[in-house]
C-alpha cells in the first residue's frame, strides 16, 4: 500500500511500524473491543504491547494500565497514554489490576506475549462480559474449559489482519497524529540484523530499525 507521498526522512520509522507492530497493537485492541471511556490492561511492554497501548488511546480508553518491569518501557507507555504501570505478574498482577479497578476488572485486556503465565492473567483481569485481544503468538497455552465457561470473558485473536488498518494507520502517521516509531530505539544497518535480534532477546532494545 502506497503512502500519499514520498515520506520525510522522520516518518519513516512510524511508517514502518505501521506494517508489524503497530498494526499489531492495533489489531490487540480492536479484538478486545476497547471502546471510549473503557478501562483497557496491556499485557506485555514489548513494542507490540506498547503500541497497544497506544492504540487503545486513539481508541478512546479512558484508563489504560500497562504491565511492565522495566522502565525504560514504562516511560513510554505513559507517553503512548498509559495512565497506571502494574509491575507484579501473575496471581500477584490480576490482584492488583483487582485492586485498580474496584474488584471488577477491566473491560478490555491486550495480551501481547503468548505464553500460559500471560493468558491466564489476562484472563482473570477482565470483567465478566469484557473482552481479551490475544496477538502474541501462543507457546504452550492450554486453556482449560471450565476456566473458560464460567469466566464469561470475550476471547478473539490471532495473526493480525494489517492490511485492513493501514488505511488509518497511515493517515494518523502521516498527519503526525501519532508517533509509533518511538519503538526503535536501536538503529542498524542490514548487514548487522544478528546483532539487532540479540539485542532484543537480550532486552537491550524494544525493537531494532535495519536500513539498507
Amino acid at each position: 500500500m502506497a503512502t500519499p507521498d514520498v515520506p520525510s526522512e522522520d516518518l519513516i520509522p512510524s511508517l514502518l511500524a505501521t506494517s508489524d507492530v503497530f498494526g499489531t497493537g492495533w489489531f490487540a485492541a480492536a479484538a478486545a473491543n476497547v471502546k471510549p471511556g473503557a478501562t483497557a490492561v496491556v499485557v506485555g511492554d514489548g513494542a507490540v504491547g506498547l503500541l497497544g497501548v497506544l492504540s487503545a488511546k486513539q481508541m478512546g480508553a479512558e484508563r489504560i494500565i500497562a504491565m511492565s518491569r522495566h522502565e525504560s518501557r514504562q516511560r513510554l507507555a505513559s507517553e503512548f497514554g498509559a495512565t497506571d504501570i502494574v509491575t507484579e505478574r501473575g496471581e500477584e498482577g490480576v490482584t492488583r489490576i483487582k485492586e485498580l479497578t474496584g474488584g471488577v476488572g477491566a473491560d478490555s485486556v491486550l495480551e501481547c506475549v503468548g505464553t500460559q503465565e500471560s493468558m491466564m492473567q489476562a484472563i482473570r483481569s477482565t470483567r465478566p462480559g469484557g473482552s481479551i485481544g490475544y496477538v502474541g503468538v501462543p507457546h504452550g497455552v492450554e486453556l482449560a474449559g471450565d476456566n473458560l465457561f464460567y469466566s464469561h470473558v470475550h476471547l478473539h485473536g490471532g495473526p493480525a489482519p494489517v492490511r485492513c488498518f493501514l488505511s488509518e494507520l497511515i493517515e494518523l502517521v502521516w498527519n503526525k497524529k501519532v508517533n509509533p516509531g518511538k519503538v526503535f530505539d536501536l538503529d542498524l544497518p542490514l548487514d548487522r540484523v544478528a546483532e539487532g535480534y540479540r539485542a532484543m532477546d537480550e532486552r537491550r532494545a524494544i525493537k531494532a530499525l535495519l536500513r539498507p
